[in-house]
């Protein structure tokens, strides 16, 4: 005989029901908030994490995870903490395992190392100016004292090796000055000095086309380093000379100079009838050049320099080749 439920314990077993119901309802409201809390978290971290499951399948993972698919299908399970590099940027690859599931990281390291490379090779580029530094201090003086002393048919095979000695150390200059960093000492200067000195650099460069140079012939003052001026305009001019010399299709070339002052800065425009630039993202990085005869470091220091008289270096964009320089 079945036992018969009274009233009271029916509805007793009713309110029963509601209440796990309702329990269910704000424990499911409770894990979809934390849910939604972690996905938030490892939203807002700097790399790409992947959580997944026993059989490879991904139960959580954020946008930049997402972004690094297919550099997914790449990580190695039984190793923890290892570097790798994708589609030419490196990653610091981290994985641990919890609660059964896999966690991994891919952390963008490609800066960092480009940093630490540049670092090492400016040690080692300066380690080696310095042993450079005192055996063409000596060519350059038998050179010059060869000058005085050798017939007048051989003066230009001497004043060749010259201007070979003279690119030679404007390279370890501008090594050691990439190593140690900029310095300035600043004075009143004015613009005819700036002028005599690329004037006075530009008989020491070699080249074989009939070049014409424009400069500003208006003189006036500006706050700065004639060294540091001096090798900041002489880089772009010699780097507009062996692009006209590359030119197959003229020549001849010109490089001009377009001075202005706007806004309290002094203006430089320095234009070239040189090759178009090949690869403007190389640019501005050290020790990458797009000359088959630079060592990478003439715009970098430029910029610098610039940047240390209270200015920048820019690509100009006005349809002419050539660079914006502005000085404080």
């Amino acid at each position: 005989m079945s036992e018969t439920i009274s009233p009271e314990e029916l509805k007793a077993l009713i309110d029963q029901t509601y209440k796990v119901e309702e329990e269910y309802v704000a424990l499911r409201q409770s894990y979809d908030h934390l849910q939604s809390t972690i996905e938030q978290v490892i939203e807002f971290l700097p790399n790409a994490i992947w959580i997944v499951e026993n059989d490879g399948s991904i139960f959580l993972q954020n946008s930049q995870a997402k972004a690094l698919g297919n550099l997914f299908e790449t990580l190695r399970w039984d190793e923890q903490d290892y570097e790798v590099t994708f589609t030419e940027r490196s990653y610091l690859i981290k994985s641990a395992l919890h609660n059964e599931k896999q966690l991994f990281s891919a952390t963008d390291i490609t800066e960092q190392k480009r940093k630490e490379n540049l670092a090492t090779m400016g040690q080692m580029a300066a380690h080696l100016s310095h042993e450079i530094r005192n055996p063409i201090g000596s060519i350059a003086l038998l050179a010059s004292t060869l000058m005085k002393r050798v017939k007048e048919e051989n003066k230009p095979i001497v004043s060749e090796i010259q201007k070979s000695l003279y690119r030679i150390e404007r390279i370890i200059k501008a090594t050691l000055m990439f190593s140690k960093g900029i310095s300035t000492q600043k004075a009143p200067l004015q613009w005819s000095v700036i002028r005599n000195e690329l004037e006075n650099a530009i008989g020491y460069y070699s080249y074989a086309k009939e070049i014409q140079f424009v400069f500003p012939e208006e003189d006036f003052e500006l706050q700065g380093d004639l060294d540091l001026l001096g090798m900041l305009f002489s880089n772009f001019i010699f780097n507009a000379i062996d692009a006209i010399e590359l030119d197959d299709e003229h020549e001849e070339g010109s490089v001009e100079i377009v001075y202005s002052h706007i806004e309290g800065l002094h203006r430089f425009a320095i234009y070239d009838s040189g090759i178009a630039i090949v690869n403007e993202k190389m640019l501005f990085e050290a020790f990458k050049s797009t000359k088959e005869k630079g060592n990478g470091l003439g715009l970098v220091l430029a910029k610098n320099i610039a940047s240390a008289h209270g200015g920048n270096v820019e690509l100009c964009t006005s349809g002419r080749k050539g660079f914006i320089i502005t000085l404080s």
